[in-house]
């Protein structure tokens, strides 16, 4: 890579040369992984078609539609299919039977036939009766029964004739599973069981944008196995409602992202970058979904994919879409270059995780959520959103610049990777310098005491004792996960607040202690209560005693102040 594009990357930003050699990058680990994949098929033993058969209708279509079936090698899910197969052959991952993993192989090379309208024939696995199409959608077969099974596939000048087969390839006697369409990911041209049998064809969606540079057409998946993060998983078909708002508000989120501009600043991103949106956890609208993004993860296998739990917002969408990209990126960049010596130990605080993480999640966040800040600060002239932005933008900032910290001071980092975060700290260093309204800036300061507080609080244990070295942690036995409720909750100013952590939020530092002392006289102290009680009694009696407080806050107890 030449070195002003990894010092663009290294900003938390990149431009569209710094993006393109990333992906001529993940093309390049995708083709090696194929190949790898290749050389261990020979024995691995299979009722289907043979492996080099389906090999050769897959570049029989490349050499006919070489575009086209270079997208499909490409596309998220099938590098997430191509990872998790190896991963099953190395005996790292669990799945179906290893056969009708592998066997994907065919259905990769039945889409790929459609798609240059040649002519194949092949036994492909089945599951619950379904094939699945990578990029184009499910074929399901009516009446069969549920687990793995053979099908036999057609295609001829892009039509799809999909039966159920005995092993030796003839239609199983008796069972009428026949269906013949034209696979497309367009709701109008499907031809779905014009007899009436209960076969079907089910259609990829996709989220349409018309902006500056044009249409942009990007698949919902809510189909494909091997379009969560490791381990195949069942279709989680979206009402029609729900795919309705899906569709409306990823509209309005990519408006808001392309009218940020054009150009590598931190925190725009073209669309036409998103390859795949994954929707989590909803198929109907209501009931309402929050705010916040609650969900939303990415895999290093499948560049540009986003898994995302609809919020109820286009700016939480945008917001996200940012987030899961920079993880792409850095992922884009792990691929290329050994960033840091990451031993896994998960010991060091995150300060938007509720658990300790190991060096590689902690890079992850920070790459992250620099492109949120960033993000927020695009906002920051928009009179809609200034005051949310900015409270976002200041907590961002200060916790981004502690992991960078972090990071630096961890001895772990490889040459590239010292280059890489301390290029992130300048862009820091620079932000932190810009001026945020006083009562954001005050706010953010607050959750971001909080956070690390209750995070100490429910994860390290008191006989640590004054450890600054994350190393010398010892952590708590039974510690569990714990919602993150204050980071959000702060953004907003309550014009008549009436809980502790809403009259801390305002600055009523009084009101919210006598609140917190309330509720820890009458329970005993729980880890949410304790840790605003501990930041507003540093802040109420600043001090040695206090910073040490607020330093480890699990060597303290409630004293009531006088």
């Amino acid at each position: 890579m030449p070195d002003h594009l990894f010092a663009e990357l290294a900003t938390g930003g990149g431009s569209s040369d710094a993006l393109a050699f990333l992906e001529r990058g993940e093309r390049a680990r995708r083709l090696l992984l194929l190949r790898t994949f290749q050389e261990r098929l020979d024995s691995l033993p299979t009722p289907l078609t043979p492996h080099a058969e389906a090999w050769r209708v897959l570049w029989a279509a490349a050499d006919k539609a070489p575009e086209a079936v270079e997208r499909l090698i490409l596309a998220p899910q099938v590098g997430s299919w191509l990872a998790h197969v190896l991963r099953r052959m190395h005996g790292t991952s669990e799945g179906p039977p290893l056969w009708a993993e592998a066997g994907r192989l065919g259905a990769l090379a039945i889409a790929a036939a459609l798609h240059a309208r040649i002519d194949a024939d092949l036994l492909v696995p089945l599951t619950d009766g379904a094939l699945h199409l990578p990029g184009l959608g499910m074929a399901q077969l009516a009446a069969t029964e549920p687990g793995m099974m053979v099908g036999r596939a057609q295609a001829r000048k892009g039509e799809l004739t999909l039966t159920l087969a005995a092993v030796d390839g003839s239609e199983q006697p008796g069972t009428g599973a026949v269906l013949t369409c034209r696979p497309s990911t367009a709701q109008a041209h499907t031809a779905s069981d014009p007899a009436g049998t209960g076969a079907r064809w089910v259609p990829l969606r996709t989220l349409a944008h018309h902006g500056p540079s044009g249409a942009v057409d990007i698949p919902l998946d809510d189909l494909d196995p091997y379009r969560d993060l490791d381990e195949p998983i069942v279709p989680a078909r979206l009402d029609a409602d729900e795919a309705a708002v899906w569709q409306k508000m990823f509209e309005e989120a990519a408006g808001l992202l392309t009218a940020a501009g054009e150009g590598s600043g931190l925190g725009r991103l073209d669309p036409t970058a998103i390859r795949t949106v994954v929707p989590w956890g909803r198929t109907s609208t209501t009931p309402p979904p929050p705010p916040d993004v609650r969900v939303s993860a990415t895999s290093g296998d499948s560049y540009g994919a986003m898994v995302i739990a609809r919020p109820s917002s286009a700016l939480a969408l945008a917001e996200a879409f940012v987030h899961e990209f920079q993880h792409s990126k850095l992922a884009a960049l792990l691929h290329l270059f050994p960033l840091l010596d990451d031993d896994r130990e998960e010991r060091y605080y995150a300060p938007w995780r509720g658990d300790p993480r190991h060096l590689t999640g902690l890079l992850h966040g920070a790459y992250a959520f620099i492109g949120v800040a960033g993000f927020w600060r695009e906002r920051l002239a928009d009179p809609e959103h200034a005051e949310t932005a900015a409270y976002h933008f200041a907590l961002r900032r200060l916790q981004v610049r502690l992991v960078v910290r972090t990071l630096l001071a961890s001895g772990r980092l490889t040459a590239e990777g010292r280059v890489l975060v301390a290029g992130l700290g300048r862009t820091l260093d620079g932000w932190l310098r810009e001026p945020v309204d006083r009562s954001a800036l005050q706010r953010a300061r607050t959750a971001a005491r909080l956070h690390r507080t209750e995070w100490r609080l429910r994860n390290v244990a008191p006989e640590s004792g004054t450890a600054n070295d994350p190393a010398g942690l010892r952590f708590r036995a039974d510690r569990e996960s714990w919602p993150d409720v204050r980071t959000y909750a702060f953004a907003d100013c309550h014009s008549a607040p009436s809980t502790a952590d809403e009259h801390l939020a305002v600055g009523d530092l009084d009101t919210a202690y006598a609140l917190y002392s309330d509720v820890l006289d009458a329970n005993p102290p729980e880890p949410h209560v304790l840790a605003g009680w501990i930041v507003v009694h540093a802040a109420l009696s600043p001090g040695r005693t206090s910073c040490r407080m607020l330093a480890h806050p699990e060597l303290f107890q409630p004293q009531h102040r006088a």
